[in-house]
């Protein structure tokens, strides 16, 4: 009877041994966006994502989660299982300016894995035509002699164009006035009609209206021209040296997601971001991609944390605080 009892065991354990591991990923994938749809950061999550299903063989599937500049939605990724079916689309303001302003339940750097760098979207100075500065040398200067009278538009406090305004502050030995606006939208609606001198906008935002001649364009805050607008300067090249901001975006998983998943997902990134179509559309509002080498878990991890140590310092040190 115990030799019969240990044989059936015996077969029981070979034949689980035997059983095929689960394929990864053998049900839809969901990519967290938190953000509410329609904006830029949904266009690119949409592009993205609708190439990757190719790849993995499954349908991926974005959930847009708005509130608290994206710590919502980033927070729900980082208390997810650590599978690979729930991932977060981030970028620059989520991933770094948010635990320098908002008291976080999650830690940025250590609580993710990161999967692949994508695209980064630089900003562009730009001013109301009106604006007598035809260079940027000359709006330095323009802004020195008339201390404290410009005005500047944000997109609210902590926003990219207002940490941009506050580095560009420091980095030229200016003073001016912060104007916030609600949205990207209204601050570029009163750039075209005069109502605010100039902005540091995100390059998506603002191209349009520069090519058609509504607002002028001084620099791109990048270390390179970009793409897209190889007749913009950088900021370097104008008279600005070290001007760089840019709110690039990456793709993370929870931690503890196993490194052959992060792979995996990281080579239909990967493919994703070589497909022409992707290319074209990302291009056509106004995301740079980054070169093929940097596609990698191990690039977006060294620029994330060597941008919390630069933005950190800033950012504490205006007194930038959540509104």
């Amino acid at each position: 009877m115990k030799w019969s009892f240990a044989l059936a065991l015996a077969a029981t354990l070979a034949t689980i041994s035997a059983a095929p591991a689960q394929v990864y990923p053998s049900r839809p994938i969901t990519i967290v966006i938190p953000f509410p749809p329609g904006g830029v950061f949904d266009t690119i999550g949409r592009t993205i994502a609708d190439r990757m299903k190719g790849s993995l063989g499954q349908s991926v599937i974005l959930e847009n989660v708005g509130g608290a500049n994206g710590a919502i939605g980033v927070g729900r990724v980082a208390r997810a299982s650590p599978d690979g079916y729930t991932l977060c689309l981030g970028y620059w303001g989520t991933h770094v300016v948010n635990a320098a302003i908002y008291t976080l339940q999650y830690d940025p750097l250590k609580d993710f894995e990161p999967i692949s760098l994508m695209v980064a979207n630089p900003q562009l100075i730009v001013s109301k035509n009106a604006l007598p500065a035809k260079d940027l040398r000359e709006l330095i200067g323009w802004l020195k002699d008339n201390a404290d009278k410009a005005t500047l538009a944000t997109v609210g406090s902590g926003s990219p164009a207002h940490i941009a305004g506050v580095f560009f502050q420091q980095l030229t030995g200016t003073r001016f006035q912060l104007v916030p606006y609600r949205g990207g939208a209204p601050a570029v609606q009163d750039l075209v009609a005069g109502q605010v001198d100039f902005s540091i906008l995100q390059a998506g935002a603002v191209l349009p209206q520069v090519r058609a001649g509504r607002i002028r364009a001084y620099a791109v805050t990048a270390k390179t021209r970009m793409d897209s607008a190889p007749d913009i300067a950088t900021a370097d090249e104008a008279g600005a040296p070290g001007l760089h901001l840019s709110t690039w975006s990456g793709l993370w998983a929870p931690k503890g997601t196993p490194s052959a998943i992060v792979a995996k997902l990281n080579a239909a990134v990967v493919d994703a971001l070589a497909d022409p179509t992707v290319r074209q559309r990302l291009a056509d509002i106004g995301q740079e991609i980054f070169p093929r080498e940097q596609q990698t878990p191990e690039a977006l991890f060294a620029l994330q944390k060597a941008e919390v140590h630069k933005w950190w310092s800033i950012i504490k040190a205006a007194e930038i605080r959540a509104e």
